[in-house]
């Protein structure tokens, strides 16, 4: 793009989600109200579900990419904008938009949210690297935005139907549980922090954030911060039902509305006591060795069966659009 020329945006939008025809109305009125040119517009494949098409409009000239779609589309489209310096910019077509609730950005308002794109500011936070290593051998790098796991989380996701989740939204997702719950057991993880020793635990599942917030509100990982450098890991080793409830508790009440005073966090800790049904680490990187292989999600979809894993972040490696 030369000095005359008007920056373009390129919007990458999941034919599934959405008005298309409106929200391309509503792009190109942004578009000319602020001085760009027209929009160039890309569709998502089961093929290329984004980051290919994001690569292809950076080389086209791209000065935004705007994510029309849910986590997967946006958490591709960010693998392809991976360092590149254009900002992403979030609309809310999808079943979760967990990172725009992380960020700030309008999950309801798609006006609202298309001013952020053409007006707002942009802010550089992390994106968080997954290192799987294949029962064969092979290695394979994939980045993802908000929360990576082992688990019963990957187990729901790799039994949850696309077809229910493309008619009821989240609502599959307790479908999957239900099946998936009642025989789900604990299992054995190594584990090592980067620059600590190596540890062993039995966990039901383990989370791996670069964000904290789900859906729902729900504060799974409170303290997580999107541009620290780091990522928060939760491991999770709840004892029968009794252990589950006191899960609940800690997400929906301490990691909630008990955190936000002081007094809250005198009660947490009164509380708490020994209770090791939640532990909270923190670091830049985790190596997890399995004892036997497992599923994996990233960002709510299922990776296959990894033998082991190793998570990081790429610091500052994303520019996003925010208010």
């Amino acid at each position: 793009m030369t000095s005359t020329e008007s920056p373009r945006a390129a919007v990458i939008f999941n034919p599934t989600k959405g008005r298309i025809q409106e929200l391309r109305r509503q792009i190109d009125a942004a578009a000319t109200a602020a001085g760009w040119g027209e929009s160039m517009w890309f569709e998502t494949s089961v093929e290329d579900p984004g980051r290919g098409i994001a690569l292809e409009a950076v080389e086209a000239g791209a000065a935004m990419v705007l994510a029309a779609g849910g986590d997967g589309t946006v958490r591709s489209v960010a693998e392809g904008l991976r360092d590149s310096g254009i900002p992403l910019a979030l609309l809310p077509p999808g079943t979760g938009n967990v990172l725009a609730r992380n960020i700030g950005v309008p999950i309801t308002n798609t006006a609202d949210a298309i001013r952020i794109a053409f007006e707002g500011n942009t802010r550089h936070i992390d994106l968080g690297i997954a290192t799987l290593s294949r029962i064969d051998g092979s290695i394979e790098e994939h980045g993802f935005l908000v929360m990576a796991g082992m688990g019963i989380d990957a187990d729901i996701m790799a039994n949850t139907s696309d077809a229910l989740k493309k008619s009821f939204g989240w609502l599959a997702y307790v479908d999957a549980g239900i099946r998936v719950l009642p025989g789900a057991k604990p299992f054995r993880i190594r584990y090592q922090l980067e620059g600590k020793p190596v540890h062993s635990a039995h966990v039901s599942t383990i989370l791996f954030g670069n964000c904290g917030t789900l859906t729902g509100g729900l504060e799974m990982m409170p303290d997580a911060v999107v541009d620290d450098g780091l990522l928060d890991v939760a491991v999770l080793q709840p004892r029968g039902t009794v252990g589950w409830i006191d899960v609940a508790r800690r997400l929906r009440v301490d990691n909630g509305p008990l955190r936000k005073s002081v007094m809250g966090r005198r009660i947490i800790k009164a509380t708490s006591g020994n209770s090791s049904t939640i532990t909270y680490l923190r670091s830049a990187g985790i190596t997890v060795s399995l004892e036997k292989p497992r599923a994996i999600e990233l960002d709510g979809d299922g990776f296959g069966i990894v033998a082991g894993v190793r998570f990081a972040t790429d610091p500052g490696a994303l520019a996003v659009r925010v208010r």
